[in-house]
């Protein structure tokens, strides 16, 4: 399959689901070019970006995985 270019934003509400995403990224290393994380503590937020190298199928399995999270959410878009 063809490898593409995606960027992943993960808006975290529950700092429960921190260790999950965590070891979730972890797990899905090898497609991680970049990883910027800020937290937003006055909204209560943390937003994580990531640049990904990786076909649509391990796009979508990590996108599924994290987004499954309770109080995770999750918007990628993928260079055509």
């Amino acid at each position: 399959m063809n490898k593409r270019i995606a960027t992943m934003s993960i808006f975290v509400e529950n700092r429960d689901s921190i260790t999950s995403i965590n070891k979730i990224l972890m797990d899905f290393s090898d497609i991680i070019i970049s990883r910027m994380g800020i937290p937003h503590r006055e909204a209560g937020i943390s937003v994580i970006v990531l640049i990904l190298e990786t076909n649509n199928d391990k796009i979508g399995s990590l996108s599924g995985k994290i987004g499954n999270l309770n109080g995770v959410s999750v918007k990628t878009a993928t260079k055509k």
